[in-house]
């Protein structure tokens, strides 16, 4: 039977579906066409309600392949995670619902559909009624099974989970009510994993997980993201490496040094700081201040004068008034962050902060939305100006939809979130696809960068 995957959401839920394929590829034949699928599996996203509204109509649109040659349709992922209950009957034209729990079982439940074998099925059904609202550290894939993933992103990067979950509990994340409390991968399995990707000609590692900075607490004691960055820098394949996301109570010296020392790592913090304000951070159960947040900003700017600052932000949070927004509006112009990203907040049914008072109108989160981001496609402008005449390091990966010019990113920009960078095509220089070269900045748009080769 031919297997067809859709995968919604972050890049924690792509691996998942990497590893689910790389379960599935030895038995089924893997297919990118749903019109050529008997089965097809959405892994889904449940974060926010646009996420669970793509998450919907992505399934119902899947099961219209069954009036034609598809058979089953299987939903996985954070959207049946959070909902499992409800989405049968929500959804009757899914044929099989694979919980969090379920994924170390995954290849026997969805084997058992295809083979009608029910019993394999309910065997493996993981859920316990009187513990689905509890608090728990849910389980991972198996290390091996990480190490037959199937890598979707091409051949020059690839993703490394290195934990599951989240325990910070701030009031407006679902995180831990779907994936459950952090829990740490070994090193040793990790390590195993990135050999195995420089092996295959991945040159660059981007290290993920909820919170990176809170890698290792929970098996080792205290924080292992210095150690285990510095462990994978010395596979001599990888050339670049870098950390997403590391929020700025868990910022050490230590990991700052880190960065600065290591030649491979990509001088780029991404620091999810949500808010400035002291109100909305306590608010916000929080671990940290606007104190804090501001002298870890400048130490990081010291120790590494060229270093790469994102941070993301939510704005109409729940209580947010005119001088707390107008708090965070000044602290965006003052701090000219290189990377940005705003959400309007969401209100997510479960969490703390969707029983607060004071819920913000739409129409103002909309407005404060637009202001921030008009602010900062300025300031983005100002920052990359500073790169002309630079010579940067260049990973091409594509070209243009018209053909005239290679596409690529620096070491300051994540793949598919930041920036990329333009060169001019031509008969010499199209066979330098998939390789790292050295570019000279010439100009620059809002998020973009225009280069030319050095020759």
């Amino acid at each position: 039977m031919n297997i067809g995957f859709v995968s919604l959401g972050c890049t924690k839920n792509l691996i998942d579906t990497e590893v689910a394929i790389g379960e599935l590829k030895e038995k089924y034949k893997i297919v990118n066409d749903p019109k050529q699928a008997d089965v097809i599996v959405v892994n889904t996203c449940g974060f926010i309600d646009k996420a669970k509204e793509e998450a919907i109509n992505t399934i119902l649109e899947m099961a219209e392949y069954k009036k034609k040659r598809c058979k089953y349709l299987i939903a996985m992922g954070c959207l049946v995670q959070r909902y499992y209950k409800d989405l049968p009957k929500l959804l009757p034209e899914v044929d099989l619902f694979l919980k969090i729990e379920d994924y170390p079982h995954l290849f026997e439940m969805i084997d058992g559909l295809i083979s009608n074998d029910t019993e394999t099925i309910l065997e493996k059904i993981s859920c316990d009624e009187n513990k689905e609202n509890e608090l728990k550290k849910l389980p991972m894939f198996k290390e091996q099974e990480y190490l037959y993933r199937t890598i979707s992103t091409g051949k020059n990067y690839a993703y490394l989970k290195i934990g599951e979950g989240c325990s910070n509990m701030c009031t407006y994340c679902a995180i831990p009510y779907i994936r459950g409390l952090f829990v740490s991968r070994p090193m040793e399995d990790i390590i195993k994993e990135a050999k195995k990707l420089a092996s295959e000609g991945i040159k660059e590692l981007i290290i993920i997980a909820q919170d990176t900075t809170k890698y290792g607490e929970d098996l080792y004691g205290k924080s292992m993201l210095s150690e285990l960055l510095n462990e994978i820098c010395k596979i001599d394949k990888i050339k670049w490496v870098r950390f997403l996301y590391a929020y700025p109570e868990g910022i050490t010296d230590e990991l700052i040094t880190t960065v600065k020392n290591q030649e491979k790592i990509a001088k780029y913090f991404d620091i999810p700081i949500q808010h400035i304000s002291d109100d909305i951070l306590k608010r916000m159960n929080r671990k940290t201040s606007k104190k804090h947040v501001i002298e870890i900003i400048e130490k990081i700017r010291k120790e590494i004068p060229n270093v790469i600052l994102r941070t993301s932000l939510i704005v109409g949070f729940p209580g947010e008034t005119k001088e707390n927004f107008q708090e965070l509006l000044e602290f965006v112009e003052n701090t000219k962050f290189d990377k940005l990203g705003v959400f309007e907040y969401s209100k997510e049914e479960g969490t703390p902060a969707s029983n607060m008072p004071n819920q913000v109108h739409y129409k103002t989160k909309k407005s404060r939305f637009d202001k921030i981001m008009t602010i900062q496609q300025k300031i983005s402008k100002e920052n990359l100006k500073k790169n002309i005449g630079k010579q940067m390091e260049v990973l091409i990966e594509n070209t243009s939809f018209d053909g005239k010019y290679l596409i690529g990113r620096t070491k300051n920009d994540v793949p598919d979130i930041d920036g990329i960078v333009y060169i001019k095509k031509n008969s010499e220089n199209e066979k330098y696809l998939d390789k790292i070269v050295n570019a000279k900045i010439v100009d620059v748009d809002n998020y973009d960068l225009i280069a030319e080769f050095i020759n």
